[in-house]
């Protein structure tokens, strides 16, 4: 593993655990400044240094890696611009756990890939056993996405 693959994997993990982290405080409807910025700053640079993996073509990573970046614009004009006032607070939510979606699905993606004993029951990723993990996952994010939205009402 090279040093740039290294750096990439630590901040994508710091990514998915503060984004576990910052999703429990939504649903106890807790800012958590700190943890919140750690989250969107490492699922940023998760994003942008993945582009630095040299290719020959355009990969879906590269289209889920543009995605989350536009999605997290949004996310910090929504918390920092906006400041959570009205439609703002829930567009933040949404958009924030989407990319944190976003992260865990590649991490679906690359232990499928790379843990042996995954990748023998799901070789080419289009296996049952890869999108069963992946529509589970999908369903999580999606139920608590929904109930972030309706609990989130951080006090200033």
């Amino acid at each position: 593993m090279t040093a740039y693959t290294a750096f990439h994997v630590a901040i994508s993990l710091i990514a998915i655990f503060t984004g576990f982290i910052v999703v429990y405080g939504m649903l106890n409807a807790q800012r958590m400044r700190f943890t919140t910025s750690l989250f969107l700053t490492t699922t940023i640079a998760t994003s942008i240094t993945g582009f630095g993996f040299k290719r020959d073509h355009i990969m879906p990573g590269h289209i889920l890696g543009v995605m989350s970046l536009v999605l997290l614009a949004v996310a910090l004009l929504a918390l920092y611009r906006h400041q959570l006032v009205g439609r703002w607070r829930w567009i933040y939510v949404v958009t924030a756990v989407t990319s944190f979606y976003f992260n865990v699905f590649v991490l679906i993606v690359q232990l499928f890939q790379k843990v042996p004993a995954l990748n023998a029951l799901a070789p080419t990723g289009s296996e049952p056993p890869f999108a069963i993990t992946q529509a589970a996952a999908l369903l999580c994010f999606i139920v608590a996405g929904y109930f972030a939205v309706k609990k989130f009402h951080p006090v200033a």
